[in-house]
C-alpha cells in the first residue's frame, strides 16, 4: 500500500493479520503501521462506537510494525504478516442502482434474462427511448417519477426502475461479518456465472447511531447473470467466499476529509487480464442519484438496528460494455484478471480474480474472533 502526500495528512485505520497474534489493528504515522490493538477497543467496530473515533486513533499508543509497504496482500503473504478488509464486527450492507445512469444495465441484464448476447441490441433500442434524460436526475423526485411512467408507457417496466429512481433504495445484505477480502488477496465468482464484472464503490463505515466515522473502497463483485435471470437469485449472486473486497484502510474523517469529500470522490477502474486484455473505467460520486446520508437513513433506524455498525456500499456509476471475447457480448472476468480500483484520497483497493470454490475458505469467523481476543486478554 502507498499513500500519495495528500493521504499521508489523513487518519488512518485498518486490520492486519500477524501470523502470531491474529487481527491487529493499524494506523498510519508518518508511513509507518503501528499496532494500537488494545483493550479499550480492540476492533474496528469498537473504535468506531466511540465519541471521537479519530481523537481515539490520533492519540492511540501503537507499536511500529513496518512500513506500508511491507504488508503485501495474501497471496504475497508467506508465512508473514497481510492485509485484512478494515472491518470485522460490522454487517457489511450494499445499495443497488443508486446511479439513474447506470440503472440502464440493470434493465438491459433483466430484459435479456442474463443472456449477453442479447444485452447488445436491448442496450441500442432502450439507448435510443431514454436518450440523456437520466441525467443528473435525483431518486424520488417529481422529474424522477415522470421519467418512470414514461418508460413504463413504452414497455420497458423494470423492478430496477423502482429502486433506481423511485422513492425507495435498494438495500441488501453483501457479506457477512468478517467475510470481506482485504487488498492483495483474491476476489471469487460463483462458479455457475459466465457474465460478470467488478464494481468499484464507495463504502462508507456506519456505527450502531448511524454516524459515518469513514470511508473506504470497495469491489462489490457483481455476476450479472445470475442477478439477471431473477432478481430472487440477488443473495445466491452477491454473497458468496471472497466475494466482497473493502480496503485498503478506513479513512476517518477529520479536518482533512469529510463527507462532502465523499460526495466529491472520483474512482478509477483498471483491469488487466492475462490474455493482455485492459479494461479502464471512471466513476462520479457527484453523477449519485441519491445523498449518501439518505441511504444511511434507509438502512438503519427505529425500522432497523445495528448495533456493531455496518459497512455501506453505496453502488457504482460504473457498468462495462467493451466487448472482450466477441461482437456484442460486453465485458465479463477471466480468470486471473488483476483488478485494480482507486481514488485520490483513499488509496488503492487490488485484487486478483478467482472461483468462489478456489479462493482461501472462510474460516475465521466471530467466534474464532472472540477466542483469539480473550486469549490475548483484550476482552
Amino acid at each position: 500500500m502507498q499513500l500519495s502526500e495528500s493521504e499521508g495528512k489523513g487518519l488512518w485505520l485498518g486490520r492486519v493479520w500477524q501470523p502470531d497474534l491474529g487481527p491487529v489493528i493499524v494506523t498510519v504515522r508518518d508511513g509507518i503501521l503501528h499496532d494500537i490493538t488494545a483493550r479499550a477497543a480492540p476492533t474496528t467496530r469498537d473504535i468506531l462506537e466511540l465519541d471521537d473515533p479519530a481523537g481515539y486513533v490520533r492519540s492511540a499508543k501503537g507499536k511500529p510494525i513496518g512500513s506500508l509497504s511491507d504488508i503485501p496482500g495474501r497471496m504475497a503473504a508467506g508465512d508473514g504478516p497481510y492485509w485484512l478488509a478494515p472491518c470485522d464486527l460490522q454487517a457489511v450492507k450494499a445499495c443497488g442502482v443508486t446511479f439513474a445512469q447506470s440503472m440502464v444495465e440493470r434493465v438491459i441484464e433483466e430484459q435479456a434474462a442474463g443472456d449477453p448476447q442479447k444485452a447488445e441490441s436491448i442496450r441500442t433500442r432502450v439507448s435510443e427511448i431514454i436518450g440523456d434524460s437520466l441525467d443528473q436526475i435525483e431518486a424520488g423526485s417529481a422529474k424522477a417519477a415522470k421519467v418512470k411512467q414514461e418508460l413504463i408507457g413504452l414497455g420497458l417496466w423494470s423492478q430496477y426502475l423502482e429502486v433506481g429512481i423511485g422513492p425507495d433504495a435498494e438495500v441488501f445484505s453483501k457479506a457477512q461479518p468478517l467475510s470481506a477480502v482485504g487488498t492483495g488477496a483474491e476476489v471469487g465468482l460463483h462458479p455457475m456465472s459466465k457474465w460478470n464484472n467488478p464494481e468499484p464503490e464507495v463504502v462508507l463505515a456506519v456505527n450502531s447511531r448511524g454516524q459515518i466515522h469513514g470511508v473506504s473502497l470497495g469491489n462489490d463483485v457483481n455476476l450479472r447473470d445470475v442477478e439477471g435471470r431473477s432478481a430472487l437469485l440477488l443473495s445466491k449472486a452477491k454473497d458468496n467466499n471472497a466475494s466482497c473486497a473493502i480496503g485498503p484502510m478506513i479513512r476517518l474523517f477529520d479536518e482533512t476529509w469529510t463527507l462532502d469529500d465523499v460526495r466529491r470522490a472520483e474512482l478509477d477502474l483498471k483491469v488487466e487480464g492475462e490474455d493482455g486484455f485492459i479494461l479502464e473505467g471512471h466513476s462520479l460520486m457527484e453523477k449519485i442519484s441519491r445523498n449518501p446520508e439518505d441511504l444511511v437513513s434507509q438502512t438503519i433506524g427505529r425500522h432497523h438496528q445495528y448495533p456493531d455498525g455496518f459497512m455501506l456500499f453505496l453502488g457504482t456509476l460504473f457498468a462495462p460494455t467493451k466487448d472482450r471475447d466477441a461482437p456484442g457480448q460486453g465485458f465479463t472476468h477471466h480468470l486471473g484478471d488483476r483488478v485494480r480500483i482507486s481514488s485520490d484520497g483513499l488509496g488503492i483497493l487490488e485484487n486478483t480474480v478467482q472461483l468462489s470454490t478456489q479462493c482461501p475458505e472462510w474460516t475465521f469467523g466471530t467466534a474464532a474472533l472472540m477466542r483469539n481476543l480473550a486469549g490475548r486478554d483484550l476482552i
